[in-house]
């Protein structure tokens, strides 16, 4: 099975949750669905060390405290995606720096429960359980 990690972090924008996502790029993905931003470890790395790095790749944004979140599996591919999550660093700006990535930005939590991968909505529900506790 297919290992990859990203980071799901958040923040609040005038009291409304709001999470980092990215959108894939190319034509063929004009419709396909938001991301955490993620990838694949390299052969040395821990799962957090490649979410922290492919999180700098995808948006430019340097993640500080992470916690882990656990991972899901895709129904329809042999890939796993471990989560680490934390709160934005304050005033972070996201900015497409890769060309695996069309759009990198912090989106209100309900619109994102709608447009993120199926998949990945596993996490947003844990997100709302950690953060809410």
């Amino acid at each position: 099975m297919k290992q990859t990690a990203g980071t799901l972090l958040y923040r609040y924008n005038k009291d409304k949750l709001e999470v980092l996502l990215v959108h894939p790029s190319g034509n063929y993905n004009r419709k396909s669905p938001w991301s955490i931003p993620k990838g694949l470890p390299e052969k040395t790395e821990t799962l957090e060390a490649a979410a922290r790095r492919e999180t700098f790749e995808e948006t430019g944004i340097q993640p500080a405290a992470l916690r882990p979140m656990g991972y899901v599996n895709y129904t329809k591919s042999s890939k796993r995606i471990h989560c680490f999550f934390g709160l934005a660093p304050r005033n972070a700006i996201p900015s497409c720096t890769s060309w695996e990535v069309d759009r990198a930005e912090f989106i209100p939590f309900e619109k994102a429960k709608k447009e993120i991968h199926r998949d990945q909505l596993e996490f947003l529900r844990r997100l709302t359980m950690v953060i809410d506790a």
